[in-house]
C-alpha cells in the first residue's frame, strides 16, 4: 500500500513538473518571439543608422575631392599665369616685352613634377645664391640671364660677369651683348673694383632717383609707369681664387657684398652668385623652396647669342622714343594761361616729366636741329602737351611751315578727317615760296600786340596776368606763334621783305611777353642766317633753346651737350644755353598720325560749337572764288585772295573817281583771265539784273574759250552781256559817257586793238569812271599799255587812266612807270602769284593770288 501511495504521489509530482515545465516553455518561447522580435527590430535601425552614416561618409568625401580639385585648379591657373611666354620650354621660347617698367615675377629653371615647374624670383625682388654641382650652376645662370634679358625691353639690363677662371668663357655667348655696352666681364683680382663700383652705384640711385620720395625703383614704376634705371644684373663664380666662396674674400670685399646684399633689391641691382654665400638671397642648392627640382637643360649657344645680338642691335641704333600719352594730363583743359603756359616735352634720365615754360621768363623759344633729328615729332610733343592742358580760352596758336611740306595741316580739317585743333587761329604750309605770307602773319601779330597793349594802359595794367584780373570778363588767351624754318622768311640777303620781318620780330620779342605773346623759331641750322645774328638784342629775347642731336650754334660755345645725345631727345635750356641750365629730356614719338588722331578727335568734340575752325593757307593750292561777295557802298571787284592772314580778297572800287579802272598785264593767259572773270562774277552778283551792262570783247583766240564761258555765266545770272570777239573799235565808239547806269566793259588783250580803236579806248579810260563806265583789260606787256595809253612821255601812261594794276609775269623794274615816283619794286614773277596795286588805297603793293574761276 504503502508503495502503492507512494508511486502515485511520485505520479503526481510528475505531473505537476510537466505541467510547469509546458508552462515554463512556453513563457520562454514567447520570451523568445519578443526578444527576436526586437532583434529583429534592432537590426532595421542599424541597417538605418549605417545607411545615413554611409551617405554621410559619401558627402563628406565628395566636398573633400571638389575642395581639392578646386584648390588644384587655383594652383594650376596661378602657375599657368606665372609661366607666361617668357618661360616656354627652348624650342618654343621667343622675346616677349612686358608692360613698360615691368617684369615677371618668377622664371622657370626646371621642373618640380611633370605638371609643376620649378620658379625663381629675380628683378626687383631677390638675389641667387646658387650652390649647386657646376656643371649645373652655369647652365641655371645662364637660363635666368636669357629668359629675364628676354622678358624687358631692349637695353633694360646689364650684365657684370665676375669670371676670374675662364676669364669671361663660362658665359662667353653673352658677350654678344658687350658691343653696346649691356654686359662686362671682369677677371682675376677686379672683384673689389666691381663691388665698389656696384656700391657706388647703388648709392647715385638712392640720392639721386629715389630721392627719399620712393623706398625702391619698383615702387617708382608703379607709380609713375616709367623705369629710369635699367637693372643691373651682377654675376660673380667662384673658384679656385676664392676657396670655398667666403673664407679667401676680404674684409672689404665681404663688406661691399654684404651692403649689395641689402640694399641693391630696391635700386634694381642683383647678385647671382656661384658658391659664393650672400644673405638675404634666394638658396638654390638642388631644391626650391624646399622641393627637390630637376633643372631644365641650358639655352643653346646659338639662342643666346642670336637674342643677345639683337638686343645690342637696337641698343645701338638709339633709344626708342617715349610715349606720347605720357604727356598728356588726367584731365582736360584744366590749367589757367594768365601767369604763363607750362607743359612737359618728355622725360629726364629719372624718369619724371620735365617741364617747359613760356611766360615773362622765359618769353620766347628757339629749337633747332639737323633734318632727321626730330625737330618737328618736338613740336607736336608739346603742341600736344600745351593743347590738353590749356582750352582754347586759354591759347592760341598760329602755325607756319616754311619747308616744302604739310607738318601742321593735320590740324586744320582735312579731306579725311574732319577735325580739327581748337586752338589753332592760322596753318600755313607750303610757303617756302611765299615769304610775304610769313611777314603777314608778324604784321598780324604786331596789331593784336599794339591792340592788347591799349587795352592794359586802359585797365592801368602792365602784363597779361593784371589784364585778366582786371578785365576778367575779357577773352585774352595766351598766343604761341610757331614758324618752323624761319630763316625762310628772314632771306639771304637784305631785301624788303627780310628788312621789315626782323624788324617786327624785334618788337614782337621785345615786348609780346608783357602781352602774352610767344614766339617759338624752329630752324634746322641757324649759324648762317646773318639777318638774325646780326641783332644780338632780338637773340637775347630767345632765353628758352631746345637743341635736337647734332644742332649747332643753339647753345653757349661751351655747350656741346648737343652733339652727344641720342636720337628722340632733346636738350632743354631755359638760360639762353648756359650750361648749368641743362635737361636732357626723352622725347615720345607724336609724329604719327595716329598717336594724334585721339587727342585732336578728344579735344575737338569739346570745343564750343560756334568756335571757327582754322584757316588754312596753303601755298600749293588755287583757292576758289568764293560764295560770298564783298559788299559796300559802291560796287566791288574781287580779284583774287591776298597773302595775308584773314584771306581777304584783292578788291577794286568802282567808284567815280578817275582811274578805276584795271590793267591786268602778263603773257600768263590763265591767270589773266581768271583775273578778269573773277572780277565780272562778283560784279554781277552785286547787280540786279537790267541795272548794270556788260562787254565783254576778246582780241586773244586762245582765250575766246574762257570769255565765252564768262559771258555765259553772266547770262545765267539773268544779265544780257554782250559779247564782241573781232572788231572792237565800235565797240568803244558806241559807249555812252551819260549816267545811264553801270558799265563794265572786259578786254582780253587790249594791245591787240589796234591804232585805230586807241582814241576811243583812252576816252573810255579816261573819262569814263565818272560816268560809272569802268575798264578792265589784260595787255600782255608794260610798253604795249604804255602805247595804248599814249606813249612813253605821258603823263597819262604814268597813272591818271590806270588807278589800279595787276603784275603777272612782269619784272619790278619795268612796272616803275606805273607806280609813284621815287619808288622802286622788288618783284619776280611766281607761278600762281600776282602783284596787285591800287593807287587809292595802297602805299606798296600787295601780292595776290588769283582765284580759280569754275
Amino acid at each position: 500500500m504503502k508503495r502503492t501511495a507512494v508511486a502515485a504521489e511520485v505520479g503526481r509530482a510528475l505531473g505537476q513538473a510537466r505541467g510547469a515545465t509546458r508552462v515554463a516553455a512556453e513563457a520562454a518561447a514567447d520570451l523568445l518571439r519578443e526578444a527576436e522580435l526586437r532583434l529583429a527590430g534592432l537590426e532595421a535601425d542599424a541597417a538605418g543608422h549605417r545607411s545615413e552614416l554611409e551617405a554621410e561618409r559619401e558627402a563628406r568625401r565628395g566636398a573633400s575631392t571638389a575642395r581639392v580639385r578646386a584648390e588644384i585648379e587655383e594652383c594650376t591657373t596661378a602657375i599657368t599665369g606665372l609661366v607666361g611666354p617668357e618661360n616656354a620650354p627652348w624650342p618654343s621660347w621667343e622675346v616677349t616685352e612686358p608692360e613698360r617698367g615691368s617684369a615677371p615675377e618668377l622664371y622657370r629653371v626646371g621642373h618640380l613634377t611633370r605638371e609643376i615647374p620649378a620658379m625663381l624670383p629675380l628683378l626687383d625682388r631677390a638675389h641667387l645664391s646658387v650652390s649647386v654641382d657646376p656643371d649645373q650652376a652655369v647652365p641655371l645662370v645662364a637660363t635666368l640671364l636669357l629668359r629675364a634679358l628676354g622678358s624687358t625691353r631692349p637695353g633694360g639690363i646689364t650684365l657684370s660677369v665676375y669670371d676670374p677662371e675662364q676669364l669671361g668663357g663660362t658665359l662667353a655667348a653673352f658677350a654678344a651683348l658687350s658691343p653696346a655696352g649691356l654686359a662686362s666681364f671682369y677677371g682675376p683680382g677686379s672683384l673689389t673694383g666691381l663691388l665698389d663700383e656696384v656700391v657706388e652705384e647703388i648709392r647715385r640711385i638712392h640720392e639721386t632717383v629715389l630721392a627719399g620720395e620712393y623706398g625702391s625703383l619698383r615702387e617708382l614704376a608703379a607709380s609713375t609707369g616709367r623705369r629710369p634705371e635699367p637693372w643691373r644684373i651682377v654675376v660673380i663664380l667662384g673658384d679656385g681664387s676664392i676657396g670655398d666662396g667666403i673664407d679667401d674674400l676680404s674684409d672689404r670685399q665681404r663688406a661691399q657684398l654684404d651692403r649689395i646684399a641689402r640694399t641693391g633689391v630696391a635700386c634694381g641691382v642683383h647678385l647671382i652668385t656661384v658658391g659664393v654665400p650672400i644673405s638675404p638671397a634666394e638658396n638654390v642648392d638642388g631644391t626650391v623652396s624646399g622641393l627637390p627640382v630637376v633643372f631644365d637643360a641650358p639655352p643653346p649657344a646659338e639662342l643666346i647669342t642670336g637674342t643677345c645680338k639683337r638686343i645690342a642691335e637696337v641698343v645701338a641704333a638709339g633709344p626708342a622714343p617715349g610715349v606720347f600719352a605720357d604727356l598728356l594730363p588726367e584731365k582736360l583743359w584744366t590749367e589757367s594761361s594768365a601767369a604763363g603756359l607750362t607743359a612737359p616735352v618728355g622725360e629726364a634720365a629719372d624718369g619724371r616729366l620735365v617741364d617747359v615754360m613760356l611766360g615773362d621768363a622765359p618769353p620766347h623759344a628757339l629749337v633747332g636741329g639737323p633734318s632727321g633729328s626730330g625737330k618737328t615729332n618736338l613740336l607736336y610733343a608739346w603742341l600736344g602737351a600745351l593743347c590738353s592742358r590749356y582750352s582754347p580760352d586759354e591759347l592760341e596758336l598760329y602755325l607756319l611751315d616754311f619747308k616744302e611740306g604739310v607738318s601742321f595741316a593735320r590740324f586744320a580739317r582735312g579731306r579725311r578727317d574732319p577735325s580739327w585743333l581748337p586752338h589753332v587761329k592760322l596753318v600755313g604750309v607750303n610757303v617756302n615760296s611765299d615769304r610775304e605770307f610769313g611777314l603777314a602773319l608778324l604784321r598780324f601779330l604786331a596789331a593784336e600786340l599794339r591792340r592788347r597793349a591799349e587795352a592794359a594802359k586802359e585797365h592801368e595794367a602792365t602784363k597779361l596776368e593784371e589784364l585778366r584780373a582786371e578785365d576778367p570778363g575779357g577773352r585774352w588767351p595766351r598766343i604761341v606763334a610757331v614758324i618752323d624754318e624761319f630763316q625762310v622768311l628772314l632771306g639771304a640777303g637784305r631785301d624788303p621783305v627780310s628788312t621789315e620781318a626782323v624788324i617786327l620780330l624785334e618788337d614782337l620779342a621785345r615786348r609780346g611777353r608783357s602781352q602774352g605773346i610767344h614766339l617759338v623759331l624752329a630752324s634746322q641750322d641757324i649759324g648762317g642766317i646773318e639777318a638774325l645774328w646780326g641783332r644780338s638784342a632780338l637773340v637775347s629775347q630767345f632765353t628758352l633753346r631746345i637743341a635736337l642731336p647734332k644742332a649747332r650754334r643753339m647753345m653757349a660755345d661751351n655747350n656741346l651737350v648737343a652733339d652727344v645725345i641720342p636720337r628722340y631727345h632733346a636738350l632743354i635750356n631755359p638760360d639762353s644755353g648756359a650750361l648749368p641750365a641743362n635737361r636732357v629730356v626723352q622725347v615720345p614719338d607724336a609724329g604719327g598720325r595716329a598717336v594724334w588722331e585721339e587727342l585732336q578727335q578728344r579735344l575737338w568734340s569739346m570745343r564750343s560749337p560756334d568756335l571757327p575752325e582754322p584757316r588754312l593757307f596753303d601755298g600749293d593750292l588755287v583757292p576758289p572764288l568764293p560764295l560770298e561777295t564783298p559788299s559796300g557802298p559802291v560796287p566791288i571787284a574781287s580779284l583774287g585772295e591776298t597773302i595775308d592772314v584773314e584771306g581777304r580778297p584783292a578788291i577794286l572800287r568802282m567808284t567815280r573817281a578817275p582811274g578805276r579802272n584795271l590793267a591786268v598785264i602778263g603773257t600768263r593767259l590763265a591767270e589773266a583771265c581768271a583775273i578778269l572773270g573773277s572780277a565780272a562774277i562778283t560784279l554781277g552778283r552785286q547787280h540786279a539784273p537790267g541795272t548794270a551792262r556788260f562787254t565783254i570783247a576778246c582780241l586773244e583766240p586762245d582765250a575766246r574759250d574762257t570769255a565765252g564761258s564768262l559771258a555765259a555765266h553772266l547770262m545765267g545770272m539773268g544779265h544780257v552781256p554782250e559779247y564782241h570777239t573781232d572788231r572792237i573799235g565800235p565797240v568803244f565808239e558806241e559807249i555812252s559817257l551819260s549816267l545811264e547806269g553801270p558799265h563794265y566793259v572786259f578786254v582780253y588783250a587790249a594791245d591787240a586793238a589796234g591804232p585805230a580803236v586807241r582814241p576811243a579806248m583812252r576816252r573810255v579810260l579816261q573819262s569814263g569812271p565818272e560816268s560809272r563806265t569802268h575798264m578792265l583789260g589784260w595787255w600782255r606787256s608794260v610798253p604795249r599799255l604804255k602805247d595804248d595809253l599814249g606813249g612813253a612821255g605821258s603823263q597819262v601812261a604814268r597813272l591818271d587812266s590806270i588807278g589800279a594794276w595787276v603784275a603777272l609775269d612782269v619784272h619790278g623794274s619795268d612796272m616803275s612807270s606805273l607806280y609813284p615816283a621815287g619808288n622802286t619794286l622788288s618783284w619776280y614773277p611766281r607761278e600762281h602769284r600776282a602783284l596787285f596795286f591800287d593807287r587809292a588805297h595802297h602805299r606798296l603793293p600787295e601780292i595776290m593770288i588769283p582765284y580759280r574761276v569754275a
